[in-house]
This record gives C-alpha cells, structure tokens and sequence, in this order.
C-alpha cells in the first residue's frame, strides 16, 4: 500500500503560480512512476503531468505545456508540481497518483490515490 497525500491548493488570481505537493508514505516511493490528475466540476478527470520513478522522464498535457512542471524528490517521498500564468480554465480538484509501472497518461492504470486538494484560480 502507499498513502498519498496532497497540499498546497488554494485560491489565486489568473497568473498567479501554486506549487503542490504529495507525500507519499508506506512503500518504497522510489519504485513509483508518479502522476497529476485534476477534475473540474461536471467534467472527468483528467492527466496533468506525469514523472517516472526517478524523475528521468516527464510528460505533460497539452493545456498545461509550459506552464506547469512536475519534479520529485526520492529522499523526501515527495512530488510536486509547480503552478505558473495559471488560468481559471485551471480550477479543479487535483490529484497525485503512484503507478507500479512505467510512466502513463491513464488514469485507469494508476494503482493508488490521493484525496484530492482543490485549486481555484479567479479572474
């Protein structure tokens, strides 16, 4: 089993930059491609970012290309991702997820979850 759990969600302006973070705890995190997912209200969740289990690999979605970035640190059991010129197309509920597998965009493949931390960007 792994825990994850998400912070650092909150509301800010369009422009503005929130970092998140998921700590993971239980099995060895290192072992773990790592996922961001999000969901908007009356919409399915979607991927954000994603990073392989030592941060060699990462992939993005479309919408958040050079916007947001994905980092992890194995020592500290932590992903994170960085935030920035979000916009309010950006409001949703995000997840962090840990997949026993090589990196992927499918939520369906991802073995663990966390609860969810919501991020509302005003405009």
């Amino acid at each position: 089993q792994v825990q994850l759990v998400e912070f650092g969600g909150g509301l800010v302006q369009a422009g503005g930059s929130l970092t998140l973070s998921c700590a993971a705890s239980g099995r060895t995190f290192s072992s773990f491609a790592m996922g961001w997912f999000r969901q908007a209200p009356g919409k399915e969740r979607e991927f954000v970012a994603g990073i392989s289990w030592n941060g060699g690999r990462t992939h993005y979605a479309d919408p958040v290309k050079g916007r947001f970035s994905i980092s992890r640190d194995n020592a500290k059991n932590t992903t994170y991702l960085q935030m920035n010129s979000l916009k309010p197309e950006d409001t949703a509920v995000y997840y962090c997820a840990a997949v026993a597998d090589t990196l992927t965009t499918r939520a369906s493949e991802y073995d663990f979850w966390g609860q969810g931390t919501r991020v509302t960007v005003s405009s």
